[in-house]
C-alpha cells in the first residue's frame, strides 16, 4: 500500500483479499488490478454484472437555503431545472473557463444535494462560490459509492431492494433500503450499460458488497473500468480533459447551460466557442496491444495529436484509444502513430465505438 495514502475504503480488506495492491488515486486504496483477469471482469460487465468501488470519488454535501445558487454558480448546467429526484453530469470550469473538474450533482430534495467529484479543484471551488452564503458545505468519507453495472444489475437489485428500481429513470435517484440497509441508489455509471451507484455507509458497504458477490456480481478492477468506459466513449478527467480544455473541445459542449445566468468561468468558456485547439476524438489502432499512452499522432508528416487513453479490447479484438487531435480531421482519417519502440497508424472511428445509440444505458 503506498504510505501516502491519505484515505481509506471500508472495501480496502475485499481488494486485498481479491489480489489488489491498493493504488493512490485521489489518496485512497483503489484496485487498479486484481488476481482475476480484467478481460473476464470486462466481460461480466457487458455480459451479466460487475461492481467497482468507485468510493476514491470525493462526495460533497451542500445543504441550505442558498444550496440551489451556490451550486449553480459553480457549474455549468443550469441546475434550476433539475427537480428532487433527479442528477445532472455537469462541469466545473476554472475562471479562464478550462475544465477543472467534471461531476455529478444530485438533488435530494429539502434543500440538500450532493456533488460527486474526483480532482482537488472542486471543493476549493464550492467554497468560494458559496461564501456569504446560506449554505453549509460537508464532504462526507464515509458515505461509499459502489457502482454496479450490466444488463443483469437491475434484477440482481430489484430482488433485494424495497423499491421497484425498473421506475427509475436514467440519472434519477432514490432513498432505498438494500440487503436490510439504507442507502441512495442513482441510476448512473461509468461503463456504456444500464447501472447502478449504491451510495452507503462504511459501516454497511462490506455486507453489500459481500451480498452482490454472492448474487453472482463479480468484483472489477479500474483496469476493467477503463475498457468499459473508453469503449463507451466516457472521459477520465487528467487523461482525456484537463484545465487546458474548453467543453467544446472534448464533446461537453451539451454540459453548458448558454441560457444561464452567471457562473464560474462563463464569460471565458463562451467566447472560446469556435476556438477549439483540439478535438477528442476515438482511435482503432493497427496494433495487437494496448499502447502505452502519450504517443504522437501525425498526418504527412505535421504533428496533429496525442493519446491520452488506451486499452485493448478482447471482445472487439481491437486496440482503442482516446486520443486530442487538431480540428478538422474526419471520421476515418489515417493517422501514423509513433511510440517509443514501434509506429503502426491508426483511424479515427465514430465514438462511442461500442453501442454507438447508448441503447443499453438508457433502455
Amino acid at each position: 500500500m503506498t504510505k501516502e495514502l491519505s484515505r481509506t475504503s471500508a472495501l480496502a480488506s475485499r481488494h486485498t483479499a481479491l489480489g489488489s495492491g491498493l493504488e493512490d488515486w485521489h489518496g485512497m486504496g483503489t484496485a487498479w488490478t486484481y488476481d482475476t483477469d480484467p478481460n473476464d471482469e470486462h466481460d461480466a460487465v457487458r455480459e451479466r454484472a460487475g461492481m467497482f468501488d468507485m468510493s476514491p470519488l470525493k462526495k460533497v454535501f451542500v445543504r441550505g437555503p442558498d444550496a440551489p445558487a451556490v451550486l449553480d454558480h459553480l457549474t455549468t448546467r443550469d441546475l434550476s431545472k433539475l427537480a428532487p429526484g433527479k442528477a445532472a453530469y455537469l462541469c466545473v470550469l476554472t475562471d479562464n473557463g478550462g475544465i477543472a473538474d467534471d461531476a455529478i450533482v444530485s438533488n435530494n430534495g429539502d434543500n440538500e444535494w450532493m456533488i460527486v467529484h474526483g480532482s482537488g479543484d472542486t471543493m476549493a471551488f464550492l467554497e468560494a462560490s458559496a461564501a456569504g452564503h446560506d449554505v453549509q458545505v460537508e464532504f462526507t468519507d464515509d458515505l461509499h459509492d459502489l457502482s454496479v453495472q450490466g444488463p443483469a444489475s437491475l434484477d440482481i437489485l430489484n430482488a433485494h431492494v424495497n423499491i421497484d428500481l425498473a421506475k427509475l429513470g436514467y440519472f434519477e435517484h432514490a432513498p432505498v433500503v438494500l440487503f436490510g440497509h439504507p442507502c441512495r441508489i442513482s441510476r448512473t455509471g461509468y461503463s456504456g450499460e444500464r447501472g447502478y451507484e449504491i451510495f452507503a455507509g462504511g459501516a454497511v458497504i462490506t455486507d453489500i458488497w459481500d451480498k452482490l458477490a454472492d448474487a453472482g456480481v463479480m468484483p472489477c478492477s479500474f483496469t476493467a473500468l477503463d475498457k468499459v468506459r473508453i469503449e463507451a466513449g466516457l472521459l477520465f478527467y487528467g487523461y482525456d480533459m484537463t484545465d487546458e480544455n474548453s467543453p467544446w473541445e472534448v464533446g461537453l459542449g451539451f454540459t453548458v447551460g448558454r441560457t444561464k445566468g452567471d457562473f464560474r468561468g462563463k464569460s471565458m468558456v463562451m467566447a472560446s466557442k469556435g476556438a477549439e485547439k483540439v478535438n477528442n476524438v476515438c482511435l482503432d489502432i493497427d496494433h495487437s496491444d494496448m499502447v502505452e499512452g502519450g504517443e504522437r499522432l501525425s498526418l504527412d508528416g505535421e504533428d496533429v495529436g496525442v493519446i491520452n487513453s488506451p486499452c485493448y479490447s478482447r471482445r472487439l479484438n481491437k486496440s482503442l484509444a482516446l486520443a486530442h487531435v487538431h480540428p478538422g480531421l474526419e471520421i476515418g482519417s489515417t493517422l501514423k502513430v509513433s511510440g517509443s519502440d514501434f509506429a503502426t497508424n491508426a483511424t479515427i472511428v465514430s465514438s462511442p465505438i461500442y453501442d454507438p445509440e447508448k441503447a443499453r444505458t438508457h433502455s
